[in-house]
């Protein structure tokens, strides 16, 4: 749970003061730099983590370190949350962000439809300014938000203006060959603001346009995206029904920013911004142009040319790289909290390089891998981890496979047990285990019949209270076996049993040589096992015994009688070996029976 995170100090810097909540894509917290207490505060993200799987840590590992690189070149523009570190500690993934003192835009907006709440065309047009301005620069490195809603912008408190949060590391929205976002992951404050293309994986651009205009219109009627009347005919939103203070100009550029089809919106943040410049300039009446051409809301406003020839003449939205498969979408890509695309910039050319090279290592194809990752430019921000990698895929694919052929050997010998463990050296490679799995499996099952054989013979003797013997075969069963937990426990109850049956029969030697019945006596100590705790006394005992029967033999036809009494005699007298004493000590009561 977040709160056993309270006081926490990751990295042994960052300690953990505040939670700020769970969300799809891991979980926020406030944390203070210990090293320097007098600095502001941070936000720590931790990537939610949904696999231990080894290769899954280690896609998620290279995705993690190319692509913090992006996030902290985004954080030099002043409304964009620094990126201060980012780190991994016990296989958990960490993002330490700039803190923004303020309040979400979300308290800003009204609650309902009364006047006094609504906002003002200047208040629409100084918050596209503010925002389209911070796209404008997001776009322009190649990235997309893809979640753009009144949660994610924060009214700074030192001056006011509006910062975009929820940039992070990438974490994959899951390994598998979905290409399509699931309404299931979609966090419930984004529903609505989120458009029709972004579950489609057609995210574009202008999806983020989308989001703005969702929010904006929300501030004009007091009416949340998902409380708008739809047409049904042409699925646009029919929200000039509501009366809204504003002139048809601006209604005209927020119908725009919010079409349904992506290709009928405004193209970019800059055409927006065009747009909003020329309402300070005189319309000219005999123009008219309608930015949104539907049937059903059909609005036709005095624009001057040059938003005509800008709405006109749109430009085809870049395209998105496509084809990164290492449980990615197409072209997107979830960062931290938030969603954002890469459109078809260096940069991400370069790092898409690198997941294409990770997708030929796994499936087996070194050559091409390296080829690939060579072919990054050497003043790339990803080579020097380009040259690590390759230099660590050759190590690891040389030691995959020695051990695949060492277990492959193994498995031809007959030696199961060194064939899972060959296997169990082999690196995380895909390729390489897919291989070995084969092999696995069936020295697993070679282990499992020699088990079930070790376990019946060790179940038989001890039937017949040979437990040393039962013992011996318990210890010939491979560490490997699906049943340790019940061959460890026959092991300690076989040990047991052998230990009160060892003590048993030297009880007996001991009783019997007191009355002179050697041969009885060492027939008792002979049966007490090699690997038993009192061998070394029975050992003793039986030596003595021996002697003691022969001098007997001897003498047995003058005056027997005297000596047995003798022999007894010295027997009682020799008190080296307390059998008694040694019973007293285990509990045998229940055990008895089977003996």
């Amino acid at each position: 749970m977040a709160y056993h995170m309270i006081g926490q100090v990751l990295q042994g810097q960052y300690q953990i003061v505040q939670s700020l909540g769970a969300g799809v894509f891991g979980q926020t917290y406030v944390a203070i730099d210990v090293e320097q207490p007098h600095q502001p505060k941070c936000v720590i993200k931790q990537l939610k983590v949904s696999s231990s799987q080894p290769a899954y840590l280690q896609s998620l590992r290279l995705h993690f370190l190319t692509e913090t690189e992006t996030l902290r070149h985004l954080g030099h523009h002043d409304q964009i949350p620094q990126l201060i570190a980012c780190f991994e500690e016990n296989e958990r993934f960490y993002l330490v962000q700039e803190y923004i003192e303020g309040h979400a835009l979300t308290t800003e907006l009204p609650t309902n439809q009364r006047s006094d709440y609504l906002w003002t065309e200047y208040e629409i047009i100084k918050f596209l300014k503010d925002v389209l301005e911070i796209l404008k620069f997001v776009h322009s490195q190649g990235v997309i938000h893809c979640d753009i809603k009144p949660e994610n912008l924060i009214r700074r408190a030192s001056d006011g203006k509006l910062v975009l949060i929820d940039f992070g590391s990438i974490q994959p929205i899951n390994f598998g060959v979905d290409t399509i976002l699931p309404i299931y992951r979609v966090p419930v404050t984004s529903l609505g603001y989120i458009p029709p293309e972004q579950f489609i994986d057609q995210t574009q651009p202008n999806s983020d346009i989308y989001a703005l205009g969702m929010i904006a219109i929300q501030a004009l009627t007091g009416l949340s995206p998902l409380q708008l009347k739809i047409d049904p005919r042409s699925s646009e939103f029919i929200w000039r029904s509501y009366h809204t203070p504003i002139s048809d100009y601006l209604a005209a550029i927020l119908s725009q920013m919010i079409r349904y089809d992506y290709k009928d919106r405004f193209q970019s943040a800059s055409e927006i911004l065009r747009a909003l410049e020329q309402m300070s300039v005189e319309y000219y009446p005999t123009q008219t142009i309608n930015l949104h051409n539907t049937t059903s809301v059909n609005y036709s406003e005095q624009v001057p040319n040059v938003v005509q020839e800008n709405v006109s003449a749109k430009s085809p939205s870049p395209p998105l790289l496509t084809g990164v498969r290492v449980g990615l979408l197409a072209n997107s890509l979830v960062m931290g909290f938030g969603v954002y695309s890469l459109m078809n910039s260096p940069a991400y050319s370069e790092t898409e390089a690198l997941y294409k090279a990770t997708e030929e290592f796994q499936s087996g194809d070194l050559k091409k891998a390296i080829a690939l990752a060579k072919s990054i430019p050497s003043d790339s921000n990803v080579y020097p981890e380009v040259q690590n990698t390759i230099e660590e895929w050759q190590k690891q694919w040389q030691l995959a496979n020695e051990q695949y052929l060492l277990a492959q050997q193994a498995l031809e010998q007959e030696q199961w047990s060194e064939a899972i463990h060959a296997a169990s050296q082999i690196p995380d490679i895909l390729y390489w285990q897919s291989k070995t799995d084969p092999i696995v499996e069936q020295a697993r099952a070679k282990i499992k019949t020699q088990t079930n054989s070790l376990l019946a013979k060790a179940y038989e003797k001890a039937g017949n209270q040979d437990f040393g013997t039962a013992l011996e075969y318990l210890q010939q069963i491979p560490q490997e076996n699906s049943v340790d937990n019940l061959v460890q426990k026959k092991l300690a109850e076989y040990q047991q049993k052998q230990h009160i049956r060892a003590v048993f029969m030297l009880q007996q030697a001991y009783n019997k040589a007191q009355i002179g019945e050697f041969n009885t006596a060492v027939n008792f100590l002979q049966q007490v096992p090699k690997n038993s705790s009192v061998y070394a006394t029975a050992q003793t005992k039986l030596e003595e015994y021996v002697q003691k029967q022969r001098l007997q033999s001897k003498n047995q036809k003058v005056a027997p009688s005297k000596v047995v009494a003798t022999l007894s005699k010295e027997t009682s007298t020799n008190k080296s070996f307390e059998p008694g004493s040694v019973m007293q000590e285990v509990n045998i009561t229940s055990n008895t029976t089977s003996l």
